[in-house]
C-alpha cells in the first residue's frame, strides 16, 4: 500500500552544513522530470564519501524518523573497523505515545517535550548492538548536551563528531565539554567540502 504512492523518481537532499548559525538537518524532496544519464566508465570513482560524511550523513538520516515538530536530531556510532554499531534520533520513549506527551517547547514543565524526550546520542548507545562501545565514536548533529555527555562518557565512545555548536553558550555545553576534557574524551566538529548529499529513490539505477 506505502508503495502506491511514492512517485517513480523522488530526490532527496541532506544538507551537511551549517546554515547561518542554524544546523541543516532537514530534507527536501522534489519530482525529478528527466532522466539524468550517468557517465559509465571503467576506473573506481574518487568522488566516494569519506568515512566522516557517511556516518554523519547515517545520522542525519536518522534525525528524519524523530517526530519532533522543531528539533530533529540523529546520531551514529562506529566501531574502529567502521562498522555501524548503533542508530538513534530524539523522540520519546518506548510505550509513549507520540500523540499523548507535549512536543511544546514552552509553558509549564510537564507541559512541554522535555522532561520525556530522549535525546538521540542516549538511544544510540543504548540501541547499540554491542555492550563494549570503546574505541567507538559518535556522529552527531548537535554538540551533546551534559547528560547525553554522561552516557557518551559512560558507555566507552572515546571520539564525538558534532556538526554544529550553536548551543555552546549554554551551561549545558560548557559542562559537556569540562567532562570530556577530564575524561579524556575527544572531540571535533565535522568538516567536508560538500554543501550536500542527494539521494534518489528509483527502480532504474
Amino acid at each position: 500500500m506505502l508503495r502506491q504512492g511514492i512517485p517513480q523518481k523522488i530526490r532527496f537532499l541532506f544538507q551537511v552544513r551549517e546554515c547561518r548559525g542554524k544546523t541543516c538537518v532537514s530534507a527536501r524532496h522534489k519530482g525529478v522530470s528527466e532522466e539524468q544519464p550517468e557517465s559509465m566508465g571503467t576506473g573506481k570513482r574518487t568522488d566516494c564519501l569519506s568515512w566522516d560524511e557517511y556516518f554523519m550523513a547515517v545520522a542525519l538520516l536518522s534525525g528524519q524518523r524523530s517526530k519532533d515538530p522543531n528539533t530533529r536530531v540523529g546520531a551514529c556510532v562506529a566501531d574502529s573497523g567502521n562498522k555501524i554499531v548503533g542508530v538513534g534520533y530524539n523522540g520519546f520513549p518506548w510505550g509513549c505515545s507520540d500523540d499523548e506527551l507535549p512536543w511544546n517547547r514552552e509553558g509549564d514543565y510537564l507541559d512541554t517535550k522535555y522532561p520525556y524526550v530522549c535525546h538521540a546520542e542516549l538511544n544510540a548507545v543504548l540501541n547499540a548492538t554491542s555492550r563494549d562501545l570503546s574505541a567507538c565514536r559518535i556522529y552527531v548533529a548537535l554538540f551533546p548536551c551534559n547528560e547525553c555527555t554522561k552516557v557518551i562518557i559512560q558507555s566507552g565512545i572515546g571520539e564525538i563528531i558534532f556538526l554544529s555548536d550553536k548551543y555552546k553558550h549554554t551551561d549545558s555545553v560548557k559542562a559537556s565539554k569540562i567532562m570530556l576534557e577530564k575524561s579524556g574524551v575527544l572531540y571535533r566538529q565535522f568538516k567536508t567540502e560538500r554543501d550536500a548529499i542527494r539521494l534518489t529513490f528509483r527502480d532504474d539505477l
